[in-house]
């Protein structure tokens, strides 16, 4: 993969990466493709461009003028080939075109190292890391501003570089753009790396809630080094469980962000939102629950127009029979092209079916969770046959509605901003980590019930177990983009039959597949491109 930065940086702060090239081999082009412009870096709009290279794919709205060339533009946003290697492969999301290149072996967990969604991936996360470099590169910090801006992009590059470590194990590294080929990097000089960099930019990021919305402060940081910490026996075989919750401590009680817990009424529609429900709504970003985003993606109908986040997410959820009776925001739909694995209505039902209803309060009740966001009417609780599109419930989670009746932008594209990081992860790193160091006790049971109450779920009335957990992991944070990293956490993927699910392996009863998928191989042709990388075992 090589990196052509062959525009000027003025609005659109293009690079073009072609892939087929290794992405430790960086060709710089400064030179203006027009002899009668002068070649001038834009800080703002390249700044710009690193925060919107995780909902953005090009420089032309949905398609056309894509950042990664070589792949489908409308599939090569972050967030949607994130959800893609994470949720496809994993007891949540099912997805029903099967033929999608890539998709099938995603689904049954046959990937090999060509897999289209995971080399797309790791080009789209080298993408970011090479413009966060190039930034850091150009721009010196001289005022407490472009030192914090520094800070900001140092953190991105440092979260990027967490998800190369979560999804690929070894890979690529590089700090500056060069014509040098990357180091390799194992996972322990990753996360040497994650965790100094976020402590030796945490003076320099700003105060809990003093930065501007959808850009990052000292608590993201922090949110990170207890993900990092809660992973750490996994990533490096080291127990962190006293780091992860003194970090996980901090986010909690930050002074600025907080759990959103008021629901309102739509007073046009007259629907009730829950306090969950706010957060995902196309007005999240005013509404109040914007105080729980840490790090939220900024996403508009008319400004930042991509097939992936929040977007595809809503879209690829509904049919058009469903937005009649749960409004989903949207003039289109893609038909209920994804739905949900009959393992994740069992977190909420402990093994029993939902109702058959048209009626969302229905379900919710039925539940006993306002986590609950499932529409059944018309569909069966088990997917037996793939390729029947009514066989699996869908997802009513994510909608591009106001809580406050008003409209959104657009109908095409959604307003709904995507949360990356939020309060609530913090709540159940502290439970697990406290859990995993002393067994089951009250604090963190207590913390648990924090999030419960906030659903009107029943709380538990007994220490929660390690078992107990994992399901918790699962009904707070379903289809936001992190099950597989949860599920290798507690010993539920590859190389383990004690846990299965519908079509693991391949097979509709579920069965066993080697743990060496618990990573992916990285593209063959950064291999051939750079003799310092050694493809992952059995890839």
């Amino acid at each position: 993969m090589k990196f052509n930065i062959v525009k000027s940086f003025l609005a659109a702060s293009a690079l073009v990466l072609s892939m087929g090239m290794t992405s430790c081999v960086n060709d710089l082009d400064v030179e203006n493709i027009n002899p009668q412009q002068t070649s001038q870096l834009d800080v703002d709009a390249l700044f710009n461009k690193i925060y919107s290279s995780f909902v953005l794919t090009g420089q032309q709205g949905p398609s056309d003028k894509g950042d990664i060339a070589g792949i489908d533009e409308g599939r090569s946003e972050f967030f949607r080939m994130c959800f893609s290697l994470n949720e496809y492969t994993s007891d949540e999301a099912h997805w029903i075109w099967l033929g999608d290149t890539g998709m099938s072996e995603l689904l049954h967990n046959t990937y090999g190292a060509d897999n289209a969604q995971s080399q797309g991936l790791y080009y789209r996360l080298y993408f970011t890391i090479t413009l966060c470099n190039f930034y850091l590169d150009q721009v010196n910090g001289t005022d407490a501003e472009s030192l914090a801006r520094r800070a900001e992009v140092r953190f991105i590059r440092s979260f990027v570089y967490y998800y190369v470590m979560d999804l690929y194990g070894s890979a690529a590294f590089m700090e500056h753009v060069s014509l040098t080929p990357g180091e390799c990097y194992d996972r322990a000089k990753f996360f040497a790396y994650i965790e100094s960099e976020l402590k030796e930019i945490e003076p320099d990021l700003k105060d809990a809630g003093a930065n501007t919305y959808g850009r990052v402060d000292k608590v993201a940081a922090w949110n990170l080094l207890s993900r990092l910490y809660l992973n750490a026996n996994v990533y490096i075989g080291k127990e962190m469980w006293d780091e992860a919750m003194t970090y996980a401590d901090k986010v909690i009680n930050n002074g600025h962000y907080a759990l959103h817990t008021t629901g309102t009424t739509n007073p046009v529609t007259g629907e009730v939102y829950s306090a969950y429900q706010m957060l995902f709504l196309a007005d999240n970003d005013t509404n109040g629950a914007q105080k729980e985003m840490i790090y939220p993606v900024l996403c508009h109908g008319i400004n930042t127009t991509s097939y992936g986040s929040t977007d595809f997410l809503i879209l690829s959820t509904y049919s058009g029979e469903m937005s009649e009776n749960v409004p989903s925001g949207t003039g289109n739909s893609w038909g209920k092209c994804m739905r949900v694995r009959s393992e994740l209505i069992d977190k909420f039902t402990h093994g029993g079916d939902l109702p058959q209803t048209k009626v969302l309060a229905d379900i919710i009740t039925a539940a006993g969770d306002d986590r609950a966001l499932f529409y059944t009417q018309g569909y069966t609780k088990n997917i037996d046959d793939e390729a029947e599109a009514a066989q699996g419930y869908s997802c009513v989670k994510f909608r591009n509605v106001r809580s406050d009746g008003a409209s959104p932008s657009d109908n095409a594209f959604v307003d709904t901003d995507l949360p990356l990081m939020r309060v609530a992860e913090a709540y159940l790193t502290y439970a697990e980590a406290s859990t995993r160091k002393s067994g089951p006790n009250a604090e963190a049971t207590d913390k648990v019930n924090v999030l419960r109450a906030r659903a009107n779920a029943a709380l538990f009335t007994e220490n929660c177990t390690l078992d107990d957990l994992c399901d918790e992991w699962s009904r707070e944070f379903w289809f936001e983009g992190r099950r597989r990293t949860d599920l290798v956490r507690f010993n539920r993927f590859g190389g383990q039959s004690k846990y299965t699910w519908h079509w693991m392996g391949g097979t509709v009863a579920g069965q066993q597949f080697p743990a060496y998928r618990n990573i992916f191989g990285l593209p063959v042709n950064d291999l051939a491109n750079n003799a310092n990388l050694t493809q992952n075992p059995n890839y």
